[in-house]
């Protein structure tokens, strides 16, 4: 059979910029699997997808105008329902063939048709059928559906739309936005389509302003890009356009001069490209008094609200240059550019005036509007919030650094959610804690203090940096263990995709921690003296809030490229110390490396078995009741080998603690071979269970290598 290419593409108003890139993947991503499950495109078809501003498309390759019919065999019922004591046909069977389209006029080859054949223990009746195969214009019909309905669109409208019929007329429709025309193009043919109230044909729109012709015939399904971006002025490719504005952006940097750079920003980038179809980048400027205010402040409200891109020089630092991706591109651009400088003008004129107003007050000050800002309403208010963190953090840091660390991370926690109350984070939210470090630096605060009130919030996502001094880690951590013993103490846990107060992300955050600046606090003591804080207020959720922990803990050991098998070993014994979990997993993998782990590992298991069973045991053995050489050789091991282990686990080094184990071996083998464990005689019995709890406790003190166990 000859194939075609397959061109679909639906033109509508200005589609969700945000939501486009995954509107296009969708789209096409869609109506291509339908397409190849009713045989209608190979397995192999190349998908393109298309998204603009203004359109969502996809070209197919090799498809078929009609598919290939298919032999379906169905199964009909059991041989004793279908027929019956003398082989012939049942009502209900006939009745049945009757609804598959078969030829019951004689029953008898209606039977002898059918084939037998074994169904489980009985015997059923099958059919066979030639299915025709679905015709292009029907597939499509069914794949154009499908993808319509299962687009991820962020909020669906409603409007009207005049009745193609005789009688006039207006009808709902309900989709992401209005749309305008249908293309349907099998090589260069019409594939006589619907969708929306419209009808499939071969013409769109192109630019609004800088198209050559008003209306873009497409004559072929391979000529779509071409002849949208000739005769249209439209990149139709999300992806090609995204490259077109890295390329200018650098381009227009490099003309620049002075060795600035675009900043880097995929989210901005991603949504320039969803708003604009031929994209164009000018330089701007604005005056360099505004470069006075921070350029956190600056920088996000020209990516926020103007969707610029600031330009940074080489050393990091906002200039007073940006550039702006126009969606048109006229041959003197300087109304163009002078637009855009005067509409970024006011909005940095209120960053400044945010920035001079919120010096005037100093932080202390601001410390009691803190108990008039709702925090929660089973948790109290901010300045309930902030007397916990407090708190939190003062007992952190007594732990970790004395008096001192303390003293100061108790102020900084303080301080550290007073700039919540200033108008520039009133008016930009992502700033809180950005402005309160630049805040205390003018109010004179030591720059530990400054810095970790900078700091409280991070890691703020995943690769984010850590706090820069152990004040700020202290106070980071407190920040986020009072979010999540809080949350989980009144039962607010995340579920699914819905984690409203990021209790995921500050696990992480704690985990991150408390492994990479190797913090000498277990997660247990952070737990119990978080809990106490919120008085009545809560109902103690430790357990849960640790299994929550060591969750995340493991998902992210998996993603570093640890196996299931091993992070499990690990966990299973909750390891107090998080920053010792990766030389426990290094001392693991280097067990299993060894001949002797499976034989050990499963012994292990086997043990663990033995004692379950047996109940509580004392780890403790009475060398005169043993009986058989191979205790006694096991003992004897075991005396040399488990203080040596020992003392390598105490000191930290988990690899060579296993590894000494490991010449356990032979005696563990021997002992299984030849002494019988729960002897009749009550002492023999419970001294060989005490000799195996010894031995269990030795085993596995760094993992539960029991888990290793295939």
């Amino acid at each position: 059979m000859t194939t075609q290419n397959l061109l679909v593409e639906l033109f509508v108003e200005e589609l969700p910029p945000k939501a486009l890139n995954k509107l296009g993947a969708a789209f096409s991503g869609v109506l291509t699997e339908q397409l190849k499950a009713q045989g209608l495109a190979a397995a192999n078809a190349v998908v393109t997808a298309y998204a603009s501003p203004r359109r969502l498309a996809a070209h197919v390759t090799g498809v078929l105008a009609q598919a290939a019919d298919k032999a379906v065999q169905q199964k009909l019922m059991p041989v004793t329902v279908g027929l019956d004591a003398n082989g012939n046909a049942t009502p209900a069977l006939l009745k049945k063939l009757q609804a598959l389209g078969a030829d019951v006029s004689d029953p008898a080859a209606a039977v002898a048709a059918l084939k037998r054949a074994p169904d489980g223990k009985a015997e059923a009746l099958f059919y066979d059928s030639v299915v025709k195969g679905a015709t292009l214009a029907a597939g499509l019909q069914k794949a154009l559906d499908e993808a319509l309905a299962k687009l991820p669109i962020p909020k669906v409208m409603q409007y009207q739309l005049e009745t193609d019929c005789e009688l006039p007329g207006w009808t709902s429709v309900n989709f992401v936005r209005p749309a305008h025309s249908l293309i349907a193009l099998h090589g260069s043919a019409v594939v006589s389509i619907k969708a929306l109230g419209l009808k499939a044909g071969n013409s769109t729109q192109g630019h609004r302003f800088e198209a050559k012709v008003p209306t873009v015939v497409v004559p072929h399904a391979d000529q779509y890009a071409e002849v949208l971006k000739n005769d249209g002025a439209v990149i139709a490719s999300f992806d090609e356009r995204r490259a077109e504005i890295v390329r200018q952006l650098q381009a227009a940097a490099a003309k620049v001069g002075g060795g600035v750079k675009p900043i880097e920003d995929d989210a901005l980038l991603d949504e320039v490209t969803a708003l604009v179809e031929r994209p164009n980048v000018l330089v701007c400027a604005f005056e360099k008094q505004f470069l006075d205010v921070p350029q956190e402040c600056l920088i996000l409200t020209m990516k926020a609200n103007q969707k610029y891109f600031p330009l940074l020089d080489a050393a990091g630092k906002l200039t007073h240059q940006f550039l702006v991706v126009s969606n048109i591109s006229p041959a003197d651009a300087s109304a163009v550019i002078g637009g855009n400088e005067r509409v970024v003008r006011p909005r940095l004129a209120d960053a400044k005036f945010f920035f001079d107003q919120d010096r005037k007050k100093t932080l202390e000050s601001r410390v009691d509007g803190l108990s008039k800002v709702v925090y929660h309403n089973k948790l109290g208010t901010q300045g309930e919030r902030m007397a916990r963190v407090c708190a939190i953090a003062k007992a952190i840091g007594q732990q970790l650094g004395g008096d001192l660390l303390a003293k100061q991370a108790e102020q900084a926690a303080r301080l550290a959610k007073t700039d919540l109350l200033t108008d520039m984070v009133g008016e930009f939210p992502e700033l809180q804690g950005i402005m309160g470090g630049y805040y205390a630096r003018h109010d004179g605060l030591p720059v530990e203090i400054s810095e970790a009130i900078e700091d409280h919030y991070k890691p703020r996502f995943a690769g984010d940096e850590l706090p820069r001094n152990s004040v700020g880690v202290v106070v980071a951590l407190a920040d986020k263990l009072e979010t999540l013993v809080g949350m989980f103490g009144i039962g607010n846990l995340p579920s699914g995709d819905k984690d409203p107060f990021a209790l995921r992300r500050h696990a992480l955050g704690v985990i991150r921690m408390l492994i990479e600046k190797d913090l000498a606090i277990d997660l247990s003591a952070l737990l119990s003296l978080s809990a106490p804080v919120f008085g009545e207020k809560i109902t103690d959720a430790s357990e849960a809030l640790a299994a929550f922990i060591y969750d995340r803990l493991a998902g992210g050991l998996r993603e570093q490229g640890f196996s299931a098998q091993e992070v499990d070993a690990v966990l299973a014994l909750q390891p107090q110390r998080l920053s010792d979990v990766a030389k426990r997993l290094a001392a693991v993998r280097a067990f299993a490396a060894l001949p002797e782990s499976p034989a050990l590992a499963a012994a292990n298991k086997r043990i663990g078995n033995i004692l379950k069973k047996a109940g509580e045991v004392d780890a403790h053995a009475n060398s005169a009741l043993f009986k058989e050489d191979a205790e006694k050789a096991l003992h004897a091991a075991m005396q040399k080998l488990v203080p040596e282990s020992t003392a390598q686990f105490e000191s930290g080094d988990y690899t060579a603690s296993l590894q000494t184990l490991a010449a356990l071996h032979g005696p563990v083998n021997a002992f299984f071979d030849d002494v019988m464990v729960n002897a009749e005689e009550m002492d023999l019995r419970l001294n060989r269970q005490g000799l195996l709890k010894s031995l269990h406790v030795a085993m596995n003190r760094v993992a539960d290598l029991a888990r290793l166990a295939v």
